[in-house]
């Protein structure tokens, strides 16, 4: 049995979509805060459970007879440490064979602040005598998405990433890696994979494509990450994710979320999905 945790969520649900190409629906459970809302993988013969990161009772009912358990980050962000610690205690005591966790490209070493609570995790695993595989996720194409109609209506794209490289993938090929390592025959125990789009990119070379596709003027405005996160404030976010985008766009410009080893392609038997193919599909959408 697999089990995915947030499985309705942007990821998971792929993750889901993924397994099910090589795996049979009645092997899969589909563990989520709100099972009401699987209503869609029940219909496609996914085992729908209970499990709420922040309710430890919820976990050993949904963990029970899971042989592989995918550990997706929760989404709150400075509760991820003790949500984890939930999920990770629940499946040693479940007796989980191996569980994979989404982490952060170079987790062990990065000095992005989104990386402290990926690293506490990963030292939280390796104390739990679990086996486990590392699924080091770099950047997601769809963060830039959301950015490009705003970009269009003022001509430029914001951000303190300086001509940093970024190596993005989409949600689905992420996914795609996660269904490869669960279903793989070969022992996955201790394993670490970087995984991050074949070819990086700067903001500049991000506008320029949105200006290209669009027909419309686009350029890159690089600022201080004060301002830069000001400005997303302004824009609507909250403060705390606003600080989170800014350090992570400085952290561009250091290298941290760049990585040239094409594991995840070599993972998912394919290239990774282009940033020009995501621009194609804002603009289309």
């Amino acid at each position: 049995m697999i089990a995915v945790t947030g499985a309705t969520g942007q990821l998971g649900h792929l993750v889901i979509q993924a397994l099910l190409k090589t795996t049979p629906p009645a092997s899969i459970i589909a563990a989520v805060r709100r099972p009401e809302a699987a209503a869609d993988l029940a219909a496609l013969g996914v085992t729908v459970r209970h499990a709420d990161y922040s309710k430890p009772e919820t976990l050993d009912t949904a963990f029970a007879g899971v042989d592989k358990l995918l550990l997706i980050s929760s989404s709150e962000i400075g509760q991820r440490v003790p949500q984890h610690q939930a999920v990770i205690d629940a499946a040693a005591k479940a007796g989980v064979k191996l569980l994979a966790y989404t982490s952060i490209l170079r987790a062990d070493k990065s000095e992005l602040g989104l990386g402290a609570e990926h690293k506490a995790t990963e030292a939280a695993l390796k104390a739990s005598g679990l086996n486990v595989v590392l699924l080091r996720h770099g950047w997601y194409s769809e963060n830039y998405a959301g950015s490009i109609p705003m970009a269009l209506e003022h001509g430029a794209l914001i951000g303190s990433a300086k001509e940093g490289r970024v190596s993005a993938a989409t949600r689905a090929d992420y996914a795609e890696a996660a269904a490869a390592v669960l279903t793989s025959p070969e022992d996955q125990a201790g394993k670490v994979y970087e995984l991050a789009g074949d070819t990086g990119f700067t903001m500049s070379e991000l506008a320029a494509e949105v200006a290209h596709q669009s027909g419309k003027p686009v350029v890159y405005v690089d600022m201080p990450k004060a301002d830069y996160e000001q400005a997303l404030i302004g824009a609507g976010l909250p403060a705390p994710i606003a600080g989170m985008l800014a350090d992570s766009d400085v952290g561009v410009s250091a290298g941290w979320l760049y990585d040239d080893s094409r594991t995840l392609s070599s993972l998912i038997g394919r290239p990774t999905t282009p940033i020009a193919q995501t621009v194609a599909a804002t603009l289309s959408s």
